[in-house]
């Protein structure tokens, strides 16, 4: 089941307004581009940030989620209805193949915490994308060990968010078992006093784990990047279906 960050009715509309202005979206943008990709599978796309800014770059777009209400954001972005959203689980995929390029953002690489269902993702993914296609997707580097500033950064965040009114946002980290780690959210709504948490747990593959994975899924590694937007923090890998 997908988080309840995303996937509560109340919860998923706070998404874009704490997750703030998403630097890192350009750059995919970008490796489109230099990919020739017209046709992008968006793997885990949320409320659909990515997917709008492929779409208008004048590419077909397929948007895949496994929650509901981050989907009901995303179709809300696009009234003209240029991309086709799709409710469905990364690991069990409802989508067509001949992708060009599939993409994974953000945490979404790291939310299948076994390895069973990482390779299932990964084959899923290989049979989406047409020969020669490529999948990029980002995970945060384990050795920079981003759980120490989650967890010293436990001060609440109040935001006044268009149409829903304020507010408050508080993490904290809930347990470190290396490779996972788990971290919690409550939000606090002060004009009725509602209070909702949501739980997640993230694996940290380190570069090895994840290039070996690649091979074994029937890719081939063409290059591994830093994120611009975090230097030093992530790997951008850049694979293609072999």
């Amino acid at each position: 089941m997908p988080d309840a960050l995303f996937a509560h009715p109340r919860l998923a509309p706070l998404y874009d307004a704490f997750d703030g202005d998403r630097d890192d979206l350009a750059a995919y943008v970008a490796i489109a581009g230099e990919l020739g990709a017209d046709r992008v599978l968006d793997v885990g796309c949320g409320t659909g940030g990515l997917a709008i800014l492929l779409a208008d770059a004048g590419r077909t777009v397929v948007g895949v989620d496994p929650a509901q209400a981050s989907l009901d954001v995303a179709r809300s972005k696009d009234p003209a209805g240029r991309i086709t959203w799709v409710h469905g689980d990364a690991r069990r995929p409802a989508v067509p193949s001949g992708f060009d390029l599939a993409v994974m953002t953000g945490n979404v690489a790291q939310v299948f915490l076994t390895d069973d269902d990482w390779a299932r993702t990964l084959g899923n993914v290989h049979a989406a994308l047409r020969p020669g296609g490529h999948l990029v997707f980002e995970t945060r580097r384990p050795e920079r060990r981003a759980w120490q500033e989650w967890a010293a950064d436990t001060a609440p965040v109040t935001l006044d968010v268009p149409g829903i009114g304020p507010v408050e946002r508080r993490m904290e980290v809930t347990d470190v078992s290396l490779p996972l780690v788990s971290f919690r959210y409550t939000y606090r709504f002060p004009a009725d006093g509602a209070v909702l948490t949501s739980d997640s747990t993230l694996r940290f593959r380190d570069r090895d784990e994840v290039e070996a994975s690649l091979a074994e899924g029937g890719y081939r590694v063409l290059d591994v990047r830093q994120a611009p937007d975090r230097p030093g923090r992530e790997f951008v890998f850049i694979a293609e279906r072999s």
